[in-house]
């Protein structure tokens, strides 16, 4: 009883912390009402039975690949301008419902191209979505585009090239997402190379269950932080270079769990990685897809980790001072 007291108490305190969700899918944290609105706007026969069943990954989920899944649903949905603008929209509102003062929203355009929907739509459609959400919301949001690991490099170079009319107009970074054991992320060096040439930072989705050396490839390609970086603790000389330098991390608790990135909280490498100075941060990977929250997240990690109250307001302070909208707003001042 005391345990569970302790918790509540520990999860209504983090509430009421300012927090930074620095890496949230759109497409993974729809909520249920978001989608049926949004599937019946574009047409798309719902499944019968519980919908939720169709968006929140499986205790069994055995991969990432499994996890992956729980995206096809939402996907089919967003298939207009306003799609986006009204998904954003419902992203911004749920984390500002838990004092989630500032997120990066991130997503990949190439994924939702049609003969009636460009590039340039979508990330148009999602800013309206930025703009019109923090309007009626006490909280800031930002955008980072994905390119895909198994998209061709030409696409996601011309996705750079895009992006790179919006940045600091409400896109913030790139990214890098998909499957990195099949797509190792040198196979893209071209697509960091212009988004360098072009002033944009990025992250890139690395050591999420894949090895140390993919992180290694992401920095030595140019990534300001780190999408995840769970395989870090298996090597050390790799801890200490992301110390030394302050490359932040960006974990998601529950979601490593699901993708077996982990086994257990007990193994849960947020600690060792807090001891060894690097920056790291949490956030909630995909709302909707891991049942989660950033409260949630925060609360798991503390009860797992016996995380101090000090320890957490440095979490939180590390997502501030990661924020790519951050960085932007100490470069315009320097």
């Amino acid at each position: 009883m005391f345990k569970r007291r302790r918790i509540f108490l520990e999860k209504a305190r983090i509430e009421q912390m300012q927090k930074y969700d620095l890496h949230c899918h759109l497409d993974g944290s729809l909520s249920e009402k978001c989608i049926r609105r949004l599937a019946e706007q574009a047409d798309v026969t719902l499944p019968q039975g519980e919908l939720r069943e169709y968006l929140t990954a499986d205790p069994a989920c055995e991969n990432l690949a499994q996890y992956l899944t729980k995206f096809d649903l939402p996907l089919a949905c967003l298939t207009t301008k306003t799609a986006f603008r009204e998904a954003v929209k419902d992203v911004i509102k749920t984390g500002e419902a838990e004092n989630t003062v500032y997120m990066e929203i991130r997503f990949a355009p190439l994924l939702s191209v049609s003969e009636t929907l460009s590039v340039r739509d979508i990330i148009e459609g999602a800013l309206e979505g930025i703009k019109e959400g923090c309007q009626s919301s006490s909280g800031k949001a930002e955008l980072i585009l994905c390119g895909m690991r198994h998209m061709p490099v030409e696409e996601n170079i011309r996705l750079a090239k895009i992006a790179a009319d919006y940045y600091g107009h409400g896109v913030c970074a790139l990214d890098l997402a998909g499957d990195e054991a099949a797509y190792p992320v040198r196979q893209q060096a071209e697509f960091f190379r212009t988004a360098r040439e072009l002033g944009i930072p990025f992250t890139i989705h690395a050591g999420e269950c894949g090895s140390a050396g993919s992180i290694w490839d992401a920095l030595e390609l140019g990534a300001s932080r780190i999408g995840h970086g769970i395989a870090a603790a298996k090597d050390e000389r790799l801890m200490k270079y992301c110390a030394e330098r302050g490359i932040p991390f960006e974990l998601c608790p529950t979601s490593n769990l699901q993708t077996k990135a982990v086994k257990s909280m007990k193994e849960y490498p947020l600690r060792r990685f807090l001891e060894a100075g690097i920056p790291v941060t949490i956030n909630t990977d995909n709302r909707t897809v891991s049942n989660t929250s950033l409260t949630e997240e925060f609360a798991l990690a503390a009860a797992a980790l016996d995380l101090s109250k000090e320890e957490l307001e440095q979490i939180c302070d590390n997502g501030r001072k990661a924020a790519f909208g951050e960085m932007q707003r100490i470069q315009g001042q320097s």
